[in-house]
């Protein structure tokens, strides 16, 4: 990919979209019940500017309360300092794998998410500059792995398959690189993402 950061910047929406999309748990309120309004949060796509483009990734500890050892992007909950869902998503990074904000260029958004485990969640988006040195947080970081962005551009590897969701079967969004399952909401957003990037290219395509 030629310059990604143009690439993204071109196929991406430029501020944060209020359109609002809900994934398959949001139908069970009980899953969070209790609860006044969801929890704001950011998650940051980021998107290594290699020669050939990879998306980074986490695995998340087996201890944690909620999606223990789940394949997710680095994100988390907005802290009352935070400016903005830019802020929340790259201080996270930072917390989580010890990718500077520095080494990340915004290259656009995709609409927020409601998740039915309580979260409203604004993707970013960025191209993250290779030259970073992994310092996982060990507490809720497992791992820290690249993908090819080429797999996910690919239709052939958006699968989709039933789950059983708070006890009734749910389509689910589901890719499964080098043999790693990422499904939930991390799945719901790369689909998404691929969608925009391959529209964007069919549309400069003669």
């Amino acid at each position: 990919m030629e310059n990604p950061l143009a690439v993204l910047r071109a196929a991406l929406p430029q501020s944060p979209l209020a359109h609002i999309g809900r994934d398959e748990f949001a139908a069970y309120p009980d899953l969070h019940r209790g609860q006044a309004a969801p929890i704001v949060a950011a998650v940051l796509i980021p998107v290594i500017a290699r020669p050939e483009p990879t998306l980074l990734f986490t695995q998340r500890t087996p201890h944690l309360a909620r999606h223990s050892g789940q394949i997710s992007f680095p994100g988390g909950r907005r802290e009352p300092d935070d400016l903005s869902s830019v802020e929340t998503a790259l201080r996270e990074t930072q917390e989580e794998t010890g990718i500077a904000p520095g080494l990340v260029s915004i290259a656009g958004f995709l609409p927020r998410y409601i998740t039915g485990t309580g979260f409203d969640i604004a993707p970013v988006v960025g191209v993250v500059s290779p030259d970073f040195a992994l310092m996982p947080d060990e507490r809720e970081v497992a791992e820290v792995f690249e993908v090819k962005l080429s797999f996910f551009l690919d239709p052939a590897n958006a699968q989709e398959t039933s789950r059983d969701l708070a006890g009734k079967p749910r389509r689910v969004h589901v890719f499964e690189p080098d043999g790693r399952m990422i499904w939930g909401i991390t799945a719901a957003l790369l689909f998404d993402f691929a969608g925009r990037l391959n529209a964007a290219h069919a549309m400069k395509s003669p």
